[in-house]
């Protein structure tokens, strides 16, 4: 009991003192070598005896900190005469200071530890809490009092434990520098030289790599504008956002279209279409009406041949490469077109959205390619050596990545073939 009030005394002193500077730092390193005295509970048989030791730590911020300790008591028993026990403790606590800025800085400590005492070659696990004090002499040099309560968990005793030392600090972050002007002219304010931020970003001169950006636009850590497709058109001047990683654009942030036909070059299945041939979704003109003249047929007499074409258009959910059963009359659509057709062959493509590494998703779409060539063999009965699949990952979207509903577009698997209608 007598060691408690001693512990809350010293306690409510420490934590009642403040004045002075800044100068606890974040980020410093910090060595307090120290003394003191080591009180054993009553009952424990054991006398008080000096305590020498050292406490080692880091300073997270300017209030909070984590110091290693280590302590050494060479003392001895008060009922056997002349047997001397040395005492040894070591751990870790936590500790958090009260106006880091004064030169006064009191504080709190929590820690945890284990204490071993060599006569009778036994250890004791402890937690231990308590206050001190750092009186600062300069930047890097401080007084400093402790007093800690150590509890432990294996046995009945507790002890108290309360030391002086120099506590020396390493690092840190520097202290703000105000020049001010002198004490006969208290009516001058004091001088502190900003940093100069031209274009307004948010990032000082000396710092931005990309000075002049236009009012309103948002900046990254650098001071450049953002790029979120990384296509290197800004995000302000991109006019095609979500563009995928890799494909070539114009100034605009748009991918090219060398023919003209309103089809990406990435997307475009027949590059080089002439000027002003209307295309379909792949970039490919639709199909023909042809004329055939037999050569056993009058001039006049030729006979009109016409080409049908069939698709196929299937989406999959997030990750799955399951073929849900809404699609059954879309495939049946292509099964019959093929039953009709026997010399028909298809190539089934699959895609993914941008979600994910570019191989898992290649395997993702070939998966899915897949599960429609099975569907169409099982399902159908359509020999599966009239059938190839494909997968081409999240290269070939046809719709923006950048939302929900544009994802689920680009999650499919296609199909298309061109035939010669029997008449």
């Amino acid at each position: 009991m007598k060691n408690r009030v001693i512990f809350l005394a010293i306690s409510l002193l420490l934590a009642t003192v403040a004045a002075g500077h800044a100068e606890v730092k974040a980020g410093a390193f910090s060595v307090t070598p120290f003394i003191g005295g080591y009180t054993f509970e009553g009952n424990e048989d054991l006398k008080t005896a000096p305590v020498y030791g050292i406490r080692g730590g880091y300073h997270f911020t300017q209030n909070l900190g984590l110091e290693g300790f280590f302590h050494y008591v060479r003392t001895e028993s008060k009922s056997l005469a002349g047997t001397d026990v040395n005492v040894a403790g070591y751990g870790i606590e936590a500790l958090y200071h009260f106006f880091p800025g004064n030169r006064f800085v009191p504080f709190v400590a929590a820690g945890v530890g284990s204490t071993r005492y060599s006569a009778f070659d036994r250890n004791k696990i402890t937690v231990d809490y308590g206050a001190g004090l750092k009186f600062f002499l300069t930047d890097n040099l401080a007084l400093r009092a402790d007093v800690r309560h150590l509890l432990p968990f294996n046995d009945r005793y507790n002890d108290l434990l309360y030391t002086v030392g120099l506590n020396f600090s390493f690092g840190g972050a520097k202290k703000t520098v105000v020049a001010a002007t002198r004490a006969a002219e208290p009516a001058a304010a004091a001088v502190v030289e900003v940093a100069k931020d031209s274009d307004g970003d948010g990032v000082v001169d000396n710092l931005d790599r990309c000075p002049g950006t236009p009012s309103g636009v948002q900046v990254d850590k650098d001071g450049c504008p953002l790029d979120s497709d990384r296509d290197g058109v800004y995000d302000y001047l991109d006019k095609c956002p979500g563009t995928p990683a890799g494909v070539k654009v114009d100034r605009d942030g748009c991918p090219l279209d060398s023919d003209g036909d309103g089809v990406p070059d990435y997307l475009d299945k027949c590059p080089g279409t002439p000027a002003g041939v209307k295309v379909d979704q792949d970039g490919c003109p639709p199909p023909v009406v042809q004329k055939i003249v037999p050569q056993a047929a009058k001039p006049m007499e030729a006979a009109i041949v016409e080409k049908g074409r069939v698709t196929l258009n299937v989406e999959f959910d997030f990750d799955k490469s399951i073929v849900k059963k809404k699609y059954h009359e879309e495939i049946a659509k292509l099964a019959a077109v093929m039953k009709k057709y026997p010399d028909l062959k298809i190539t089934v493509e699959g895609h993914t959205d941008n979600v994910g590494g570019l191989i898992y998703n290649e395997k993702l779409s070939l998966r899915r390619a897949d599960a429609v060539k099975n569907y169409l063999a099982t399902k159908f009965g359509i020999e599966a050596s009239r059938l190839n699949a494909k997968g081409y990952g999240e290269i070939r979207p046809i719709a923006s990545n950048a939302t929900k509903e544009g994802r689920q577009k680009n999650r499919r698997v296609e199909a298309a073939a061109d035939y010669i209608i029997k008449k």
